[in-house]
């Protein structure tokens, strides 16, 4: 890594701030194990103006759909299910599923449907949604409230309640961006006689010493939870019908009386906070395929797998209709987040097998095996696609590698 052109990335975060576009950010870079680059910008907090620092707690949101992923592979490698299992299997409600038949012009147009495995939900083949995309199946969602907010628990009655909906499609047939790792995070719960937080804590959390990692605010943690921000007018997370806002970085959630403070929604797509010292840890395991120390969360052979694509071809081929916050050409998915299949369809530099992910607020984090790196970006502003930061921040690293 060339140390100068690392310190494009500096005036970069803090670009973002000037234009406010963000308002504030934290990134850090290890290679080759060893932190390369650490910095941070702007606020955290601008009505109090307070800094974003190193220990700043943020909303993970989607970033968490990895972790609940390798939560699966670790029962997956202790022999307690195989990946063509309906989830039937382990939530009954799952049983008799109805499907929106192709062209449907309302939601009771349906036909039955063969519940989804468990490795059409880790790879959004299942037939769920969110409520922000668009369809009958959507709008419906958003109707009954099934968003998986931190304030919406238990989890066990969403799922539940999620199965009386019909799948958007047939099992299968199409990627669409969903609320299906919420489910596989009741699957765990079934599987592992344990709640997902207490799993989670236990078998990832502990051993790699996230102490700052979970579903609600740490107790004493105060105002070093980030403030959440948003361009748009109304609802953040209502993207169908967004408007943009007056102000560019209009306050939507702070940390006083945020739902996360008293969390009572165990989210595994979207329902963790932490800190990016605790997250590069996360990173870094996958990185070392699973290792971490003298220790093993997964093996190599169990990351391995998880990290490659597991589609027939790159995401745009299977017809997406969900929000995307990148490019679909080039990309495929792997159980839990993106892989790189080719860079220049992608049009974005990388390396053919990189893994990522990132969260509504515009995190975002890769690991690039080829290079040896790993990166984690934090800020809070939502939604992600509001502006192209994440292949901004990729080119700005290549373009920092020597050799």
């Amino acid at each position: 890594m060339e140390l100068d052109r690392l310190e494009r990335m500096r005036t970069w975060q803090q670009r973002y701030v000037n234009q406010k576009k963000y308002p504030g950010s934290v990134l850090l870079l290890h290679s080759g194990g060893s932190e390369m680059y650490f910095h941070s910008a702007g606020l955290r907090n601008i009505e109090e103006n307070l800094p974003f620092t190193r220990d700043t707690l943020v909303r993970l949101f989607s970033m968490t759909k990895p972790v609940t992923s390798v939560a699966m592979m670790i029962l997956l490698e202790r022999g307690l299910f195989h990946l063509d299992a309906p989830v039937s299997e382990f939530i009954p409600g799952y049983s008799n599923m109805q499907a929106l038949v192709p062209g449907a012009t309302s939601i009771d147009q349906t036909e039955p449907s063969r519940s989804p495995t468990l490795h059409q939900l880790l790879t959004h083949t299942s037939g769920l949604s969110y409520p922000f995309n668009p369809g009958f199946v959507p709008e419906a969602m958003d109707k009954e409230g099934l968003l998986f907010r931190p304030d919406q628990g238990p989890l066990a009655g969403m799922v539940s309640r999620l199965a009386e909906l019909p799948l958007a499609f047939q099992p299968g047939s199409r990627w669409e961006y969903s609320v299906a790792t919420d489910v596989l995070g009741r699957v765990i719960e079934v599987v592992s006689g344990r709640t997902l937080e207490q799993f989670l804590t236990a078998e990832i959390f502990e051993p790699l010493g996230m102490k700052e990692t979970g579903f609600r605010v740490p107790g004493g943690a105060g105002n070093r939870f980030a403030s959440l921000y948003t361009p748009l007018a109304g609802d953040a997370m209502v993207l169908g019908a967004a408007e943009p806002s007056t102000e560019s970085l209009r306050l939507t959630d702070s940390y006083a009386g945020s739902p996360f403070a008293q969390a009572d929604m165990q989210s595994g797509g979207g329902g963790l906070i932490g800190t990016i010292d605790d997250y590069m840890k996360f990173a870094e395991m996958l990185r070392h395929r699973g290792r971490y120390g003298e220790g093993l969360i997964i093996s190599p052979q169990i990351a391995d797998f998880m990290m490659k694509n597991h589609l027939k071809g790159d995401i745009a081929s299977l017809g997406p209709q969900s929000f995307a916050e990148q490019p679909m050409e080039g990309m495929g998915f792997g159980l839990g987040g993106a892989v790189v299949l080719d860079p220049a369809q992608a049009r974005c530099p990388g390396s053919a097998g990189d893994f990522s992910w990132g969260g509504i607020a515009s995190t975002f984090f890769w690991v690039d095996r080829t290079l040896d790196i790993s990166v984690v970006f934090l800020t809070q502003l939502a939604p992600s696609s509001s502006y192209p930061s994440r292949p901004e921040l990729k080119a700005l690293v290549h373009g920092a590698v020597s050799g």
